[in-house]
């Protein structure tokens, strides 16, 4: 048995590649940043053949830093952001367009027109989610809709889709010279096209969003040891790919979120907080989504409660890109210091509306409660406590839906490093809050279900043992200040509604 298991996360903003030994210990990793495109208001998009070189290039460097090779990987698991739509040509794997990222709202009126038609209802029962600009359905309707000839390739089959999990392992295995083109139970469960009882495309879905059955990729479980081929790429000896995951939901496993009513709460481009709800499929009532969690072989899906926020690390990217009040993000750490509160400042950065647990397009960001006693440190404490109040938000949906109370919340991500951050949401969440050691566990569950597939772990119960707290938060603040403090954002989220006009 060889010693290690590689896993490549490709994420919103950078693409990574991870290797981990039998204790779920990092011993290597490489990652670069992907350029990321705005066309206009709302509109963001990726160049995938840059994704494609980049996760080329980041397994490489990984490996050679490391001073191992191909053949020391037992396994390679891939984990991606969720949503974001790419097509291209299966006869030369050229891409059709850049990929529509999950965050981009150019689909609002196709959204719109299947709530006002009577089609929500529908979605929301076999899909597990509402119609909304976030999902794949939408922007692969875009593209069908807009890009010349992409349909009449699609009915074909000469145009293929995919999420960046299936775009990356295409190419993995082969590309136009043979590459499986397949996903997951859990992307396809977030593209508004796949029953969630049957685990495939649905006609009546695909109807609704008119897309043809013949580009869209296989789904298979989460974790299987032949169903995503072996890598072929770029002279690699043949390493079998036997794990693939969404983003959020490669947290989860990360997390050893196992068994019902465990829950985590990831920290990147946005937050995403999942709860194991099972083999049962729960239907929210508060603006979460039904999602599956993971399908490990042969076993029955596991599903999961998400509450999905867009906009929290990016928004710290914001204050270095657009604003320039930092040049790098972990100055905001230092800058939030400074201040004892945030001066009475909010914002609320609904730059691509709001998610859960509010689904409103029609949102835009906004910065209240100025006065000119305020500074950029009061802003970049706003910022901070931004991504604590929205957790607290989708916090208090999942509660509703599931009749637990949160007793802690397990947190991993980028952000978890800002510990001003996890204090505040400590504070505001009015619960502890507990790092791992790793708190890169999106890779760590990809790298868990590839590891799984090929008996490099032999069960969950192994991978439990392999958790260990890194650090832990309690709450400081009083009763009083949580209840204020929370008015005020709830005031502040009013502010942002019906900014743009949106057919409802």
């Amino acid at each position: 048995m060889t010693d290690f298991i590689g896993a490549v996360d490709q994420g919103t903003t950078s693409t990574r590649f991870m290797i981990f030994d039998h204790d779920g210990r990092e011993v290597g990793r490489h990652q670069l940043e992907h350029e990321q495109i705005l066309p206009r208001a709302g509109w963001v998009e990726h160049n995938p053949l840059e994704i494609w070189e980049r996760t080329q290039t980041v397994i490489g460097t990984a490996l050679t830093s490391t001073g191992l090779q191909a053949v020391d990987l037992a396994a390679i698991g891939v984990t991606n952001q969720r949503e974001t739509t790419i097509v291209w040509d299966a006869r030369t794997g050229r891409p059709l367009h850049n990929a529509i990222v999950w965050q981009d709202t150019r689909t609002d009126t196709i959204a719109s027109a299947l709530e006002r038609d009577g089609h929500g209802d529908t979605i929301r029962h076999k899909a597990g989610l509402p119609p909304a600009t976030y999902f794949s359905g939408g922007k692969l309707q875009w593209l069908l809709e807009n890009v010349d000839g992409l349909r009449e390739s699609a009915e074909r089959g000469d145009a293929l889709f995919g999420t960046p999990d299936t775009w990356v392992v295409w190419n993995l295995t082969g590309g136009a010279d043979g590459g499986v083109h397949a996903t997951d139970v859990t992307n396809a469960s977030r593209t508004m096209l796949m029953d969630l009882e049957t685990l495939d495309w649905d006609d009546e879905l695909l109807a609704l969003f008119g897309v043809p059955r013949a580009m869209l990729p296989t789904i298979n479980p989460s974790s299987h040891a032949t169903a995503y081929g072996a890598t072929v790429a770029r002279g690699l000896p043949p390493v079998p790919v036997t794990g693939v995951l969404g983003d959020q939901q490669a947290a989860t496993v990360g997390q050893v979120c196992f068994a019902p009513g465990e829950a985590k709460n990831t920290y990147g481009t946005g937050n995403f907080l999942l709860l194991n709800t099972g083999e049962e499929i729960v239907r929210s009532a508060n603006g979460l989504l039904t999602t599956v969690a993971y399908q490990l072989g042969d076993a029955k899906p596991v599903y999961a409660l998400e509450g999905s926020i867009a906009v929290t690390g990016s928004a710290v990217q914001w204050l270095r890109d657009q604003l320039g009040i930092i040049s790098g993000a972990s100055e905001v750490e230092h800058l939030a210091a400074q201040v004892d509160d945030s001066g009475g400042v909010y914002f609320v950065p609904a730059f691509s509306g709001l998610f859960a647990p509010y689904w409103r397009s029609d949102a835009r960001g906004a910065i209240v409660g100025l006065s000119r006693f305020n500074t950029n440190a009061h802003l970049a404490r706003a910022t901070l406590e931004a991504i604590c109040y929205q957790s607290k938000d989708v916090a208090d949906a999942m509660t509703a839906d599931s009749g637990v109370a949160l007793e802690v919340l397990k947190v991993d991500g980028g952000v978890t490093a800002n510990e001003l951050c996890m204090q505040l949401q400590s504070d505001i969440l009015g619960v502890p809050v507990s790092r791992p050691v790793v708190a890169e566990t999106t890779a760590l569950g990809a790298a868990y279900a590839a590891g799984l597939a090929v008996g490099f772990w032999s069960s969950t119960d192994e991978l439990r043992a392999n958790w260990a707290q890194g650090k832990r938060w309690e709450p400081t603040w009083s009763d009083d200040q949580r209840t204020t403090g929370y008015a005020g954002w709830r005031k502040a989220v009013d502010r942002t509604l019906d900014w743009v006009e949106v057919d409802r």
